[in-house]
């Protein structure tokens, strides 16, 4: 037994959700929103928190300053109960940052990367991916320094007994590329419809499954409130969602990813798996941020 069934290596910075059926406009003009939430955000954080409400115990390894909003982000982290043991606090460093303007069923997104992009492979040492079971790396386009040496890190990681986990999210630059080795790599692939068309030029998401399929051992597309389609030893399914009344989508794919990894890595078959990640990812839309609807294991169930 391991202390940790997931380790995740990842950007840390809080989100300022501003809540309102509004656009913002120059020119100094003023307009108001309905709400103003400082919560748990990132990519990564969000789906340690997602895993670590389902069960997992969760290690988390990432850098951020000390100030105000790593110092929120600690101490929300240490609250839903993942291991903050090896988070590199880097003195005078700049922790980033979010604005959200949510207006329920879009959002649009403004981000001060601060120390997001220096996680390095280098700090991860095979002392603590030995203490894991399962590896996952989030927001892999924010994480630059990340990026060259990832396939060898996952190739490290497989050395040590750990399987592996990859949500791209989007890319800022629109590029695309440089994937062929890293997914070579890869167990478990989490992209969303728009992710996986982009990554494959592909015209459909059924096409982009069957391109990205053969290329690791699991792949699990989020389709949002049409569910999920995932390919894994040449099975192809999909899954539906389940109706709830959205409050806000922040953080829905990474609470999909927690779902999805939790049957991954307890040996369920992809349908079930599948099921589990689109019901989590529904359920986490209810509340606003992106942890404060995650739900427990045995409320996902009940709707399996």
């Amino acid at each position: 037994m391991k202390p940790f069934d997931i380790l995740v290596a990842g950007e840390i910075n809080p989100d300022l959700i501003l809540t309102g059926d509004v656009a913002p406009a120059f020119g100094q003009v003023e307009k108001l929103i309905d709400a103003a939430t400082l919560t748990i955000g990132s990519s990564s954080v969000i789906f340690a928190c997602g895993a670590a409400r389902l069960g997992l115990k969760v290690a988390f390894i990432g850098k951020c300053g000390d100030d105000v909003f790593g110092r929120f982000m600690l101490d929300e982290m240490q609250k839903q109960h993942v291991d903050m043991s090896n988070v590199l606090v880097i003195e005078g460093g700049s922790t980033g940052l979010s604005v959200i303007l949510n207006r329920g069923v879009d959002r649009a997104i403004l981000t001060h990367l601060g120390l997001v992009a220096d996680l390095q492979a280098a700090d991860i040492t095979d002392d603590l991916l030995s203490q894991a079971r399962h590896l996952h790396v989030a927001s892999y386009f924010l994480q630059t320094k990340l990026q060259a040496d990832l396939p060898r890190l996952f190739e490290r990681a497989h050395s040590l007994g750990l399987t592996t986990s990859l949500d791209t999210n989007y890319d800022p630059n629109e590029k695309w590329s440089g994937f062929d080795k890293l997914l070579a790599a890869t167990d478990v692939f989490l992209p969303n419809e728009t992710e996986a068309k982009s990554l494959t030029g592909a015209e459909d998401v059924d096409e982009a499954a069957v391109r990205l399929g053969p290329k690791v051992e699991a792949l699990a597309i989020k389709l949002g409130k049409a569910g999920a389609l995932g390919i894994s030893k040449s099975q192809k399914v999909q899954v539906e969602s389940i109706p709830v009344k959205v409050m806000d989508t922040v953080g829905a794919g990474d609470s999909f990813d927690a779902g999805f990894l939790y049957g991954y890595l307890n040996g369920w078959e992809l349908q079930k798996s599948l099921r589990l990640g689109a019901v989590c990812g529904a359920l986490s839309t209810r509340r606003s941020g992106g942890t404060a609807a995650q739900p427990t294991l045995e409320e996902a169930l009940t709707f399996l």
